[in-house]
């Protein structure tokens, strides 16, 4: 496939390509060459706020900070290593997405904190939201179910509660954009340039875009009543693009252009080099997410999926429908910070393989609701089965499980919207570095699972994104051979009865932790 009427500016084999990975708690920057292998890279966990229960929020300029310290860092360990930082021709984005920036557009000063994509303080506006005429048509607009996860919800929230967003909102002088809006136009200078795009990777989770069209669409911001005299929002360009994203302005990469981006989900797709209908990969991060392309027409599911954009390379959009699972990663963190289990993420498989089982144990992860394909917005947390025998490695082995029985319902909610089954599940992400829960997830999906040597697959899909706007690559074929070496399987070892039988207690705990939160 090839990528239009792109340019090749560069001498490929000459070229490497930075990635800016900004994530929910950490930021990173990446530098690959042309055979998609990160050859330096520098990241830095910067703070999170958690003002009140299920609020979660990120200073919009430590933010900018911490992607900047990491560019320094990892471009003197590539100088370190005998490398010259002109030899990188471009960078791309890739970001935490649905996380909700609102700034001055005359002065370019953040004007409250990023509301994360898990924060729940919308619940109340949600539920309104959901009672107005018209709200059982916006999905088939814009491909998302409303809930506490898109963007839109925090902006209105905003705007109602928070003087200075009113106040620039009443002006005429607010603007709203996701992490990579931000990070784009603050990394070109702010208000200077006034660089103000964003991708349709991400600009289809603000509920904004009309998904078919890959523009803002008048029907949906009339039924959130923005006066969109009063409000700026990105222009949406192509997910690579050699000029649309500006340059660096300051740094050791002064002038380098941005070339790429892609929302995170939608970047480890790339990464995973999904490029065909019928492809599929599970991130287990933060969260959790699972993304299965269905080519260039989206698929509106009517099982408790999202549909979204993969990527747009060259005018012809891919879309994906989409599997959210609110809690993965963060629910390891959370045996390690709030109940200390464990000293670090990475123990987590050797304390659960103190047991031999869960001992009945069935952990319900829902710290903010459950996110697809439930959609339970006042579920909350819930361990069931504990008894006198229960142990540490029990719970450990159960937190582990839940993100697996998530994936498994996911799996099977995208079999019934695509009329196709799953071969194979390529995974990425912190969690698979677990032996003990990538065979789980076999068990549990009973179909193999394949996770890469190279974890970075969301850098490299950002990576892959930028490369192609300037040549390094042109078309999907020079990437078969990315990321390829040193795969693991993970095989089904449990019979079909016996997943069916764990599956079936799993569901029993969902419908049990219904509506604990008012």
């Amino acid at each position: 496939m090839a990528m239009g009427d792109s340019p090749v500016l560069v001498a490929p084999h000459e070229a490497y390509i930075g990635s800016i990975d900004q994530g929910t708690t950490s930021t990173r920057f990446l530098i690959f060459n042309r055979d998609g292998e990160p050859v330096a890279s520098h990241q830095v966990e910067f703070k999170q706020y958690y003002p009140h229960p299920g609020w979660h929020e990120h200073d919009p300029l430590e933010i900018i900070t911490s992607i900047e310290t990491c560019i320094e860092g990892a471009v003197k360990s590539f100088e370190d290593n005998g490398h010259a930082a002109r030899a990188i021709k471009a960078v791309g984005i890739t970001n935490q997405r649905e996380t909700t920036v609102v700034w001055d557009h005359e002065t370019g000063e953040p004007l409250y904190n990023a509301i994360v994509w898990t924060d729940t303080r919308t619940q109340a506006l949600v539920r309104k939201l959901k009672a107005r005429l018209g709200s059982d048509k916006l999905q088939e607009l814009c491909g998302l179910p409303l809930s506490t996860y898109p963007s839109v919800g925090k902006l209105l929230w905003l705007i109602e509660n928070e003087p200075k967003v009113a106040d620039a909102y009443s002006r005429g002088t607010l603007a709203f954009g996701t992490i990579d809006a931000w990070v784009v136009y603050r990394l070109n200078g702010g208000p200077k340039k006034n660089i103000f795009v964003t991708d349709p990777t991400n600009a289809s989770r603000s509920m904004f875009m009309n998904i078919h069209t890959l523009k803002y669409d008048e029907q949906l911001l009339d039924f959130f009543r923005f006066d969109m005299n009063k409000l700026h929002l990105p222009k949406i360009v192509r997910s690579s693009d050699a000029e649309a994203y500006g340059t660096l302005t300051t740094g050791v990469l002064s002038g380098v252009p941005i070339t790429g981006c892609l929302g995170d989900q939608s970047a480890a797709l790339v990464g995973q080099k999904g490029f065909s209908p019928g492809r599929a990969k599970n991130t287990y991060g933060t969260g959790c997410f699972l993304l299965y392309h269905v080519g260039d027409k989206p698929v509106i599911s009517t099982h408790g999926l999202l549909s979204t954009v993969a990527y747009d390379f060259d005018g012809t959009p891919q879309y994906a429908l989409e599997g959210s699972i609110a809690v993965a990663g963060s629910s390891v963190k959370f045996l390690q910070n709030n109940f200390e289990f464990i000293k670090s993420s990475s123990q987590i498989s050797v304390l659960a393989e103190t047991v031999e089982d869960n001992g009945g144990v069935t952990f319900v992860t829902a710290f903010s609701g459950l996110f697809a394909p439930y959609w339970i917005d006042d579920a909350r947390g819930t361990i069931f089965g504990i008894t006198a025998y229960t142990q540490k490695g029990h719970v450990a082995r159960a937190t582990l499980e839940a993100t697996c029985f998530q994936t498994k319902a996911i799996l099977d909610a995208m079999e019934k919207d695509s009329g196709h089954a799953l071969a194979e599940l390529a995974v990425d992400g912190g969690m698979t570095n677990s032996d003990l829960c990538m065979q789980t997830q076999a068990d549990l999906i009973g179909i193999p699972v394949e996770r890469p040597r190279m974890l970075e697959t969301t850098a490299l899909g950002a990576a892959i994104a930028a490369g192609f706007a300037i040549g390094v690559w042109q078309n999907f074929e020079e990437l078969k051979n990315v990321n390829t070496a040193g795969v693991t399987i993970f095989k089904p070892k449990i019979s079909a009865q016996e997943k069916d039988k764990k599956f079936a207690r799993w569901e029993k705990a969902v419908e049990m932790c219904r509506g604990w939160a008012d």
